[in-house]
Parts: structure tokens; sequence; C-alpha cells
């Protein structure tokens, strides 16, 4: 009687609460079932930020290469970043790829500039943030009790605070200014208690903009030189008057030699201004762009090397920079290209069926099949120059036979186009223009930096 209760409440146990059922089986995820890439980056600085997005495919993938191809490629613009913060962005597909085969995420890290690089410190917010600024701050120890902090202020702001660091202890001393000068020199005393020569003085200044966290310079304390000491008695009161004679003949010698020295060299340089002196000019810097499908030794080579040979040009081509491309990424090697480029040039042809398949010819690991396709990537940044009207004086159209400019790619259109070899004297016309408005841009700068800050 016991055996069958128990087996009535086991059975009414299972009704309630039924065991889930597994199932387990292979599942064949290629990359024509990809539906999404999800991105996230992870910021790491005074704070900590997290973002991410899903970039949904509207269309299901075919193959697994592009038709010209070469491997698909994905980039996405649109997260901002914080100067000098350490990132972490990883991305991975959805759905996940089998086990052992093509993995389905890729993560770097990436360390944004600080207002201090090269290009940035020409930025706004850097400098707002005092990163044209040269304080040349020099430090001295006047006596075992002082340190003098001598620098030049900033008409960004009127606020200064002096630290004295050293292994033991830290002084500081701050100066409030009436009102904002204009690249005056001044000087802090920081009252100190410990040995402070070799000792790091920091100057801290206040902006408007960046408050206390504006960029901050360092400098070293050093001993003050001596202003006073004892001089060597004048014994030329002591002269005897015989000597006088001597003087005056050796003072009018000394005068005529200055004389004929300051007539020889000034002779010498006139002669020297009459003869003109022949200027060697700078290369112009051209990026060259090209579809894949482009037969890359008949054409891409042929044009390259008409380039360096004949028209005086320092050539960028992304199949010399491979190494650079992976490390920066396309979109960021393909605009730092673009900023340092005097000319960006399309190079397009519409003989790549006949004459390429034949001679360069398809094999595995051909320089067709290994190359990535950037020209998608800097049509597009075409289209945003063309929009804000910025770098469109750059780009220029070059063609072999027949111009045959796709309906994708039929903004160009706009473009100066150039047909290889019967308007050679043409182009290398243009691209000598590119030299000149280069010198014109560098003069514009200079003004312009030396103007903005007096």
């Amino acid at each position: 009687m016991l055996l069958v209760l128990l087996s009535l409440v086991a059975l009414s146990w299972g009704a309630v609460f039924p065991e889930p059922a597994i199932q387990c089986g292979s599942e064949n995820a290629s990359i024509r079932l990809l539906k999404a890439t999800k991105i996230c980056v992870t910021g790491k600085n005074n704070f900590q930020s997290y973002s991410c997005v899903r970039c949904n495919y509207t269309e299901a993938f075919q193959t697994q290469t592009r038709p010209s191809g070469g491997k698909w490629m994905f980039s996405y613009v649109g997260f901002p970043i914080e100067l000098n913060t350490l990132y972490f962005i990883g991305a991975h597909n959805i759905p996940n790829a089998n086990m052992n085969e093509d993995s389905p995420s890729l993560s770097v890290n990436f360390t944004s500039p600080g207002c201090l690089d090269h290009v940035m410190k020409y930025k706004k917010k850097c400098i707002e943030a005092g990163s044209l600024w040269d304080p040349n701050i020099t430090a001295c120890k006047k006596d075992e009790k002082t340190v003098e902090v001598n620098f030049t202020t900033s008409p960004l702001g009127d606020k200064y605070v002096a630290v004295i660091q050293n292994n033991f202890s830290t002084a500081s001393s701050s100066l409030e200014l009436s009102a904002r000068s204009k690249l005056t020199r001044t000087s802090i005393m920081v009252p100190v208690t410990e040995d402070s020569e070799g000792a790091v003085v920091q100057l801290v200044p206040y902006f408007h903009t960046c408050g206390y966290d504006c960029i901050r310079r360092k400098g070293t304390v050093v001993l003050c030189p001596q202003t006073g000491g004892s001089f060597p008695p004048d014994n030329s009161r002591h002269v005897p008057s015989g000597w006088l004679p001597l003087l005056l003949l050796a003072l009018l010698v000394a005068t005529w030699v200055l004389a004929v020295g300051i007539y020889l060299t000034w002779k010498c340089e006139r002669n020297r201004t009459s003869f003109p002196t022949t200027v060697l000019l700078p290369l112009i810097k051209v990026l060259v762009v090209y579809p894949s499908e482009i037969c890359f030794q008949h054409t891409v080579c042929y044009f390259t090397e008409f380039l360096q040979n004949h028209c005086r040009s320092e050539v960028i081509l992304d199949k010399w920079q491979k190494k650079k491309i992976a490390e920066m990424g396309p979109v960021h090697w393909l605009t730092t290209q673009k900023q340092a480029a005097d000319k960006i040039i399309f190079l397009l042809s519409n003989d790549v069926n006949t004459v390429c398949d034949g001679t360069c010819g398809k094999s595995e690991g051909s320089p067709r099949e290994n190359s990535q396709d950037l020209f998608p990537l800097a049509f597009n940044l075409f289209c945003s120059d063309l929009r804000s009207q910025t770098h469109v004086h750059k780009y220029i159209v070059v063609y072999f036979k027949e111009a045959d400019t796709k309906d994708d790619y039929h903004a160009l259109n706009v473009c100066p186009k150039y047909r290889l070899m019967k308007e050679a004297t043409a182009f290398c016309t243009e691209l000598l223009h590119a030299e000149q408005h280069r010198s014109a841009r560098k003069r514009l700068r200079a003004c312009h930096n030396s103007c903005s800050f007096v």
C-alpha cells in the first residue's frame, strides 16, 4: 500500500513541475546566416564610459568573399571619444560561428591622443586648454627657504599655482593677476623647507574653459646665478703717461682693421647676392586609390612610375603600407593619408577584363586576391568633402583609354579628368599647381598662428 502511494505522489509531482527536455545537434553557421554585428567601446580615464551599437545587415550575404575577390569590410564611425583615454573596442557577429571556424569576434585597445599631439594641439579644444602656450619656465633657489619661479603668462587665464615637489615634501604658492596679461613675464615666490635643488616645479594654470584641469607645464629647480661679488681693482687710472700714445696708436690700428673687415664683408655679400641660386622644390605628395579589379602590375605600377619619374611626386600607395593599414585600420589610415597628401587621384581603367586577366593572372596569393579595396572608402571620404567643400580641390580623376565612370561613382564627374598619355603635360601642370597652393596655405597658417594670440 505504501509503494502505491509513493508512486501516485511521484506522478502528481511530475505533472505539476515537468523537467525540460534537452536535444543537442550541430548548427551550420555560415556567412549567409549573418544577421548583425555588435560593437562595444569601453573608455577608462577619470570617468569610465561604456556604449554599444548593433548594426543590422539589410540583405543576406551570398558569398564568403566580395565579387572582386577581397574580403568583406565593415566600418562604423560614430563613437565620441575623449582626449588621452584608453579604449577597449570589441566587435562580434550575430549569430556566433561554430567552434574551430572563423573567429566571431575581434578586440583591440586604442589610446586617443592628448592635446600635446602634433595634430591635436592645433584643435580648438586643445588651444583653449593651453596646447600652444609656452610658459618658458625657469625656477631657481634664491636662498634656503625660497624658490623663485619665472614664467610667461597666457591671455587665456589670470590664475596660476606653482608646485615644488621633491622626494620628501610638496610646497606651493599661487598668483592671481588683476587682468589677463598678454604674454608678459612674471614670477611666483614659493616658500620651501627642505633642500629643493633639483626638485620638479609644476605650473598649474587656471583657464575658464578647463579650470584647473588644463595642460600643466614642468621645470627643474636650479641655483640662482650670483649677482654680487668682488671684482679686481681697476688699475687703469695708474697707467703711466708714457703709455698713452701707444694706447692711442693701438686703438687707431684696431679701428682701421675693423673698418676694412666690415668693407670686405659687405663686398662679399654683395657679390654673393648677385648670382641667382637654384632652389629645389619639395616633392608633391600624391595618394593613389584604385578599384580592386584594376590590373595592379600593368596599370597601377606603370602610373606610379610615371608620377615619380616625370611629375616629381612622392606616391602614397596602399600596397606599400600593408603593415600600417593593419595596425591603424583602413579608415584611420586613409583619413591620415588624405590629410597629408597634396593631391588624391582616382585611377580608373576600363581595360581590366582582357589585358589584366591574361597577364596578371588570378592565382591564389596574387596581389589582386590579397589586397583590400580602399576605393569605396576613398569615394565616401570624397563625398564628405564634396558636401563641406573643404578638400575638393585635392581630387583628380585619371583614366586610360575612354572614361568609364560607373553609376555608383558618378559624383567623380565634378573632378578634373585627365586621359593618359594624351593629356600627360596638362596633368603634370595640375600637380605643380598643388605645390603653389601648399606654399600659400603654409604662409596663411603661419600668419594665423602668429596673429591669433597677441
